[in-house]
């Protein structure tokens, strides 16, 4: 596949990042329209948006130099590859970064709960197919051997360097099952926001479409440095995937009273 876009001289920019920006970009501009249709300020929405984006980056870079800091101390020149690496418990971690701060900054600005998390649920859903996109285009996440006659292989040398994606072996394109299960989710979601239920089932119904979509897909990707429990009949992702599935089924219980938003 092809884990550089193009190179500017000696500077190389990675497909990764590049076209997991064009998915935060589309999410951004996306947020302002279902904030409307949601009855959210699109400002704040914004603002929103961008505070939580900046967290997440810092709060899984923050973490991965201070689980490294020994070799980071040794060699100060592989910092300018953080931005290569990525890991479950990274974003995991961006995630409760950018959760907290989008929390903090709708309580300052008195957002609506679940009329705020209902138009950010399409806009996560987009962001995240064009992530995996990125995903199966670096090599990283990557899938397990198969010979599905749409399988891909892997030929370049970064794809190794930067994710350990193996050279020369046909792997399930397992990053594009996650992309297109989130893209039909995104669109979905949507469709289906001027006529949710209630407040939050947009939110909820997002939580667990994206548990199931993880929960099956890692059913297909390499277990290396994946966190596998139960003897390795699960791994840490879909623990984490049940657990989402749950909370998501939680938001979506019916609520009564004035203090739903």
């Amino acid at each position: 596949m092809h884990p550089v876009l193009f190179h500017i001289g000696a500077i190389v920019i990675p497909t990764y990042g590049a076209v997991a920006a064009a998915g935060v970009l589309l999410a951004l501009f996306l947020a302002q329209r279902t904030a409307r249709v949601a009855g959210v300020n699109a400002g704040h929405m914004w603002n929103l948006c961008v505070l939580s984006l900046f967290a997440a980056l810092l709060g899984s870079r923050l973490l991965l130099v201070a689980l490294n800091w020994t070799e980071l101390r040794l060699h100060p020149s592989w910092m300018l590859g953080l931005a290569m690496i990525h890991h479950p418990l990274l974003a995991a971690s961006g995630a409760v970064a950018g959760g907290l701060t989008a929390l903090t900054y709708g309580g300052l600005k008195r957002m609506p709960l679940w009329p705020t998390a209902d138009a950010l649920a399409g806009p996560v859903a987009l962001g995240l197919a064009f992530e995996q996109a990125g995903a199966l285009l670096a090599g990283s996440g990557y899938g397990t051997a198969t010979t599905a006659p749409w399988a891909v292989t892997y030929t370049h040398p970064l794809a190794a360097r930067w994710s350990g994606a193996p050279l020369g072996v046909a792997l399930h394109p397992v990053q594009a099952y996650a992309a297109l299960a989130y893209l039909a989710l995104s669109v979905w979601l949507l469709v289906w926001l001027p006529y949710r239920r209630q407040q939050g089932d947009a939110a909820g119904l997002l939580m667990m479409g994206v548990g199931v979509s993880v929960f099956l897909t890692e059913f297909w990707r390499d277990t290396e440095g994946r966190g596998l429990v139960l003897h390795g009949a699960l791994d840490g992702p879909q623990v984490a995937a049940v657990l989402i599935v749950v909370a998501g089924a939680l938001v979506l219980m019916e609520r009564k009273g004035p203090g739903e938003g």
